[in-house]
């Protein structure tokens, strides 16, 4: 598996764990419907949140979340809406980044809520 591959599985389990410790369930990880992909479908209450994972090791070309691009977004809206149909789903929902840097042997996390307004 090629190296940039390894890196956003590891950021995804990083995400992962830092949601499950905020009190956020995973109810999905790589969701797919047809060209998109949602990394992770998280519950916390009543609230559905459709999570972007973006991973870097390098901040040279600029921070994670900077890196999801509107066609991105409309991409994981798009998935976002089939999910929330099949899934009859009445409730509120909300579009995330889980931004997560591994530079230096060091870990950060930052959690953009409403990423998407």
């Amino acid at each position: 598996m090629a190296q940039h591959n390894e890196t956003g599985k590891q950021g995804e389990a990083e995400a992962v764990r830092y949601l499950q410790t905020n009190g956020y369930e995973i109810v999905a990880r790589n969701y797919r419907h047809q060209h998109a992909e949602i990394d992770l479908i998280a519950k916390k209450g009543k609230l559905l949140i459709f999570v972007e994972v973006k991973t870097r090791t390098n901040l040279s070309y600029g921070n994670p979340e900077t890196f999801v691009s509107y066609t991105k977004a409309q991409l994981v809206m798009k998935a976002a809406e089939q999910y929330i149909f099949k899934h009859d789903w009445l409730y509120d929902v909300r579009f995330d980044i889980v931004a997560v840097t591994m530079t230096n042997a060091q870990l950060q996390i930052k959690h953009i809520e409403d990423a998407f307004c």
